[in-house]
């Protein structure tokens, strides 16, 4: 598929786009902290990179994350009834941490290999679309950062993937995937997941060449996904970004926002340039997974399911004036047992801090 094709053809991807737009990523004053600035990531994922057009096919997500704040009663998005509810969450409401929130928007396509066959293709993973939109708390200082997100959604024809797939195909004039009627049933999705990363072996220098060293542990429960993670990146370069690294999309991947005036994103205006690699692994211990499992409550297709899957990421992140613009190379291990191939596909996001 061609992006420009795709832009045109999926109304949910139009409207992450214009609200990417209408944000303001205007200059502002040199004394303005770090804490008092906002952060918007578009993120979008195909195999389109590597010719393939399988597995987990498409993603694309929008974030914004808060200004830091002393207290979550402090952001107007979050109403009152919540407060109570937040400060007896565990985790999220350590003294003397920053917090913050953040809001998500996203979507992901999930069909077999042999999109032109009508028939059931019981050994290939099912047809399946999920919607959802995410809310996350985060705690954080300048070693450490916590996150709890809530993520509601539904699987099922009603995220309108099938849509999405076949408009862009005829876009693009490519095969017509002729086995939706098979696709997952429709079933509202309630998950929380939990991740704490650390940045380690971080070299002191503010400006010039540097590394960091990421590690994360998480876990998810839910009928959407249980189970656990582990991993960690390495970045190295010119200018490093002072944040939690770059994940592609997954839970607890809104970790673009500055930590503090250090990041290059706030440097004086002409010096805001920087350029690095980053390398990354995650291992996930998967004990349900909907896209594998089927659905909770109704009869309908699956697969056998690997209890572990590894995913490996390279790629390399420009920051340029207030944006950062990472493009990641993905290969992850196989998912289920009948799966032939591995699964390997691009990454692309493009942050803005204002």
């Amino acid at each position: 598929m061609k992006i420009d094709k795709i832009i045109h053809a999926n109304p949910f991807f139009m409207t992450l786009l214009c609200s990417m737009l209408i944000l303001p990523c205007q200059a502002v004053a040199e004394n303005d902290i770090a804490q008092n600035m906002s952060t918007v990531t578009l993120y979008m994922e195909n195999d389109f990179f590597y010719k393939t057009d399988r597995q987990y096919t498409h993603g694309m997500k929008l974030s914004w994350i808060s200004p830091d704040l002393t207290d979550y009663r402090d952001n107007p998005l979050v109403p009152a009834w919540s407060y109570s509810l937040i400060e007896r969450l565990p985790f999220i409401n350590e003294p003397g941490y920053q917090r913050s929130v953040s809001l998500s928007l996203g979507q992901n396509m999930y069909t077999p290999e042999e999109i032109e066959r009508s028939d059931l293709i019981k050994d290939d993973r099912p047809y399946a679309g999920i919607t959802y939109l995410a809310v996350g708390f985060h705690s954080k200082n300048g070693r450490q950062m916590d996150t709890l997100e809530f993520d509601v959604g539904i699987v099922g024809p009603h995220s309108y993937v099938e849509q999405f797939q076949k408009v862009s195909h005829r876009w693009v004039a490519a095969t017509d995937p002729q086995g939706w009627e098979h696709q997952l049933h429709d079933e509202p999705i309630i998950n929380v997941f939990f991740e704490r990363k650390w940045r380690l072996l971080r070299t002191e220098y503010n400006r010039g060449l540097g590394f960091d060293f990421i590690p994360h542990i998480g876990g998810g429960l839910g009928n959407a996904f249980t189970g656990a993670n582990a991993g960690g990146e390495i970045r190295f370069g010119w200018n490093l970004p002072n944040d939690f690294g770059t994940y592609i999309i997954r839970p607890g991947s809104d970790s673009n926002a500055p930590v503090d005036n250090t990041d290059p994103r706030l440097y004086s205006l002409f010096r805001r340039a920087g350029v690095h690699l980053f390398f990354a692994v995650d291992g996930t211990a998967v004990a349900h997974n909907i896209l594998l499992d089927g659905n909770t409550f109704r009869d309908s297709h699956s697969v056998d399911k690997k209890h572990f899957v590894a995913c490996f990421v390279g790629g390399i992140g420009f920051i340029v004036n207030r944006f950062k613009i990472t493009y990641s190379h993905v290969y992850q291990t196989k998912e289920f047992k009948t799966q032939e191939k591995e699964q390997q596909y691009g990454a692309i996001s493009l942050s803005c801090t204002f």
